[in-house]
């Protein structure tokens, strides 16, 4: 799948999770979008793991952390093929297991998160166990910035560390906006690449909404002996002009004429793509 094929994808599934999104009544839309294109890659050239494998042992594991753009995944899982789309028409509707939380009651997902600064740790014992069981499949996870307030992220970030996982890699989705503002507001993070670099990790920084770039941190062998945090640089709301950069969509829902909107601008863009590119 060429970079311009992901492009186009991320347009069809951001158009998804905002439907799905105005569907349910609820959601983290900013931060689903800021994410979106990491898991487009991550699903679609890097996971070893498949519908079909969800229970091989040799399978890599993704946990997301962030739970709260759980939208996101699901549209990207769907598109893959791990349930019908047509369950998204059920997110946080009465006895459906699509909650606004990732559930291991659906098939693919291999945690219930949601309660932030879990994902880490978690997959710190994933990675620890497969080291142990001379595996080598790997393990992801995808942070917040705002989850990095949670102690327990630099208690598994010294661990990964300590027990040299190299199998271990941690992406942050740095949009630098939570719930009550800017990171550098509500409780200053920065600088985050020296701090991991400090803690024993290999550090990536690259555009979070550039699909080669992506591509290329995921899949370079990691230096031997260090888990790899990718610091990945990405825009609150990204795609859709009235939400980017603006904090009331962390957990927003759109109205008929702000989706209405949003769609005709995501389409409008992917038709200048494949004009462009024709």
């Amino acid at each position: 799948m060429t970079d311009r094929d992901l492009a186009l994808k991320s347009f069809a599934l951001r158009r998804r999770m905002l439907r799905l999104i105005h569907g349910a009544g609820a959601g983290h839309t900013g931060g689903g979008l800021s994410c979106l294109d990491i898991l487009n890659v991550l699903y679609n050239r890097v996971l070893n793991i498949t519908p079909e494998t969800v229970a091989s042992p040799t399978r890599d594991r993704y946990v997301q952390s962030k739970g709260h753009c759980v939208e996101a995944l699901y549209a990207v899982m769907a598109d893959r093929g791990y349930f019908p789309d047509s369950d998204l028409d059920t997110v946080c509707h009465y006895r459906s297991y699509y909650v606004g939380h990732p559930t291991r009651k659906i098939r693919g997902m291999e945690m219930n998160t949601g309660a932030l600064g879990h994902g880490l740790p978690i997959c710190l014992g994933m990675a620890l166990a497969a080291k142990m069981d001379g595996a080598t499949n790997r393990v992801f996870t995808l942070l917040g910035d705002g989850e990095l307030a949670e102690g327990s992220n630099w208690e598994a970030a010294m661990a990964a560390a300590h027990h040299k996982l190299d199998n271990l890699v941690a992406i942050l989705d740095h949009n630098t906006l939570q719930i009550t503002g800017h990171t550098r507001d509500v409780l200053s993070n920065e600088p985050l690449d020296e701090k991991w670099r400090a803690f024993g990790w290999e550090v990536s920084i690259v555009d979070g909404h550039d699909y080669a770039a992506l591509t290329a941190a995921l899949t370079t062998p990691p230096a031997a002996g260090k888990p790899l945090f990718i610091l990945a640089n990405t825009i609150k709301g990204k795609g859709v002009s009235f939400m980017e950069n603006v904090g009331k969509w962390h957990h927003g829902v759109p109205s008929e004429t702000e989706l209405a909107q949003a769609l005709a601008e995501l389409t409008a863009a992917e038709r200048k793509l494949q004009e462009a590119s024709a």
